[in-house]
């Protein structure tokens, strides 16, 4: 099989691009490097099933040309800092996520390529109503970045329809690694950063009750090719996620204990939610993928212990 990974130099598809090679595929990361990092690949770079080919999505050409000769497409890029903050530009989740979608699926159109995974997020669901919430809940995405996902992911519905390409959607808790990105922090990238510059205090966005859930990338990954190995309907539909959440208050005092710090104190932006659009709190149901024999290594709270002595080893 030929795997063709968009945003493959980030931390998850860097490492699924290992995964991949790992199990025979031979791989082509395609990245403008915006947010991924070369450095990712470095280990990858010396084997002779992978190749790295650093092109931008909104490029017709350049997604077409890589394409060709491709069995398959995993497709995780996207705009990595999805806090909108007063000023930033409003299109550029519509840019970077529903139309880059459109263009790897046109490409895959024009080229034949008839499979595509593609990595959603939890946030379409909106402020749900049920909680854990199953696959079949109403989408009702409350931010720019969820409604560009919720479009992408039609977009592969209606591509699955009319034009038989195989889809395998997967909405995904708050996915957290080890690895450092150039753009778009995570809550323990902020904290880390934050108690470096001041240890007597940290700035917590929102009221600090806001409760979600956190993945470790490795069980995401195993997550992703459990649901392509075992479902192959024409459209595929999982969240994958944990069995609980955390509070930030409680990620908070994670990162000050692991951080060697005492007496911390905790300053609160105000509000029930740390940005216009976050979601305060979700959890997944996740016993549609669990049947297919995907169970996460790992809880949020382990997860997030992980991560945190990872980023902290890495410096």
């Amino acid at each position: 099989m030929r795997a063709l990974v968009t945003g493959g130099a980030g931390c998850i598809g860097s490492d699924l691009a290992g995964r991949l090679v790992k199990d025979g595929y031979e791989v082509a990361v395609f990245d403008n490097l915006s947010s991924g990092k070369q450095e990712h690949l470095k280990e990858l770079l010396k084997n002779g099933k992978f190749r790295f080919i650093r092109a931008d999505l909104l490029n017709r050409k350049q997604i077409g040309d890589a394409c060709k000769n491709i069995d398959i497409v995993f497709h995780l890029a996207a705009n990595s800092d999805i806090k909108y903050k007063e000023g930033d530009p409003t299109d550029e989740d519509l840019r970077l996520n529903t139309i880059a979608t459109y263009n790897v699926l046109e490409a895959m159109r024009v080229n034949g390529v008839k499979k595509i995974v593609f990595t959603s997020s939890s946030s379409v669901y909106g402020e749900a109503g049920k909680i854990p919430t199953p696959e079949d809940y109403p989408l009702r995405p409350i931010s720019l970045y969820a409604a560009s996902k919720a479009a992408c992911e039609a977009m592969i519905g209606a591509y699955s329809s009319m034009f038989g390409v195989q889809g395998w959607i997967l909405r995904l808790a708050n996915i957290i690694s080890g690895k450092s990105r150039k753009k778009g922090k995570t809550v323990l990238t902020d904290f880390i950063e934050k108690l470096k510059q001041n240890q007597g205090e940290l700035e917590i966005l929102g009221n600090g009750r806001q409760s979600k859930s956190y993945l470790l990338a490795d069980d995401c990954i195993e997550g992703i090719i459990t649901a392509l190995n075992k479902s192959k309907v024409e459209l595929n539909i999982y969240n994958v996620g944990p069995e609980d959440f955390l509070t930030v208050n409680e990620i908070a005092s994670i990162v000050t204990e692991e951080m060697g710090l005492k007496n911390v104190k905790f300053r609160y932006t105000g509000g029930d939610r740390g940005w216009p659009g976050d979601v305060p709190r979700f959890l997944l149901d996740t016993r549609k993928i669990r049947k297919l024999g995907w169970k996460p290594r790992h809880n949020s709270k382990e997860a997030i212990r992980i991560s945190i002595k990872n980023l902290l080893n890495k410096g």
